[in-house]
């Protein structure tokens, strides 16, 4: 879905043919829709993520074709910048980073992005690493691929991540933990989230809020933050827009009645 959009946005630009493999159906509007304006030649499969993955690799063996997702190292590389920002912001690396757990890509970088900085001397710390995972879709907190993903979370709707080992060091290395969220959690994140700091994000994005939520109250939460010290400074990574993937609480909004275009009608609709 976002790394479709942004590869045919670069292909694009560059003047190079991009193609998109992707399970049908199982896609959010809005990333589809990116992807479809911006050029790309748009393949759906009868299957889901983890088989348009396996097509792929094997396509990305052919010398006419480049795989531009986290299989990709210089994707990776790429990505890892991101924990560079992060450290040039706070002026070191934060205590704990909580990230959405889906292919798996975003956790191994940030990770590798933290370690060379550290290496270098422009960071004192490293993190550790906190990655959720839907419920429905939780290969690595459950250490087995999952056949038949379900989420509401279509970003992280992934059985068999492309990541898996490298996000797995990356967890076990930083003294992190994998833990799970269920869709309804998902949801109250991304609702609580734009009602209560102005931003929207998809479901997806909504899981590392959601796992925050839980690391502070759930007694079964697998890393709890009673006991990390006073002050320690916690970095929730939440980059995918809500108008991405707004099916989740498009259901919710239900209809709107209009009512008369006067004065008083309004004030009374607002209850003043």
């Amino acid at each position: 879905g976002n790394t479709s959009a942004s590869a045919a946005a670069y292909a694009a630009r560059a003047g190079i043919q991009c193609a998109v493999i992707l399970p049908a159906g199982k896609i959010a509007s809005g990333k589809l829709l990116q992807a479809f304006a911006h050029g790309a030649k748009i393949i759906a499969i009868d299957g889901n993520f983890d088989d348009a993955l396996r097509i792929v690799r094997k396509l990305g063996q052919r010398e006419n074709l480049a795989i531009v997702n986290s299989i990709n190292p210089d994707r990776i590389a790429g990505q890892k910048t991101a924990a560079f920002e992060i450290v040039d912001l706070l002026g070191d690396a934060p205590d704990l980073h909580l990230l959405p757990l889906g292919n798996a890509g975003n956790l191994t970088a940030y990770w590798a992005g933290y370690r060379e900085y550290q290496g270098v001397g422009r960071s004192k710390r490293l993190p550790a690493m906190l990655g959720f995972q839907a419920a429905g879709a939780a290969p690595i907190f459950h250490d087995k691929i999952i056949e038949r993903p379900e989420t509401i979370a279509s970003a992280i709707r992934i059985g068999n991540p492309a990541s898996w080992r490298q996000a797995r060091a990356a967890i076990d290395q930083s003294k992190g933990t994998v833990d799970l969220v269920s869709d309804e959690e998902i949801v109250d994140a991304q609702i609580w989230l734009a009602q209560h700091e102005g931003i929207f994000v998809e479901p997806a994005s909504a899981a590392a809020i959601a796992g925050l939520f839980k690391c502070c109250g759930a007694k079964a939460a697998a890393y709890s933050f009673k006991k990390i010290p006073e002050g320690s400074r916690i970095v929730c990574t939440v980059t995918g827009h809500g108008l991405k993937d707004p099916d989740a609480l498009t259901g919710r909004m239900g209809e709107i009645t209009p009512v008369a275009a006067k004065e008083e009608q309004v004030l009374r609709a607002l209850g003043l």
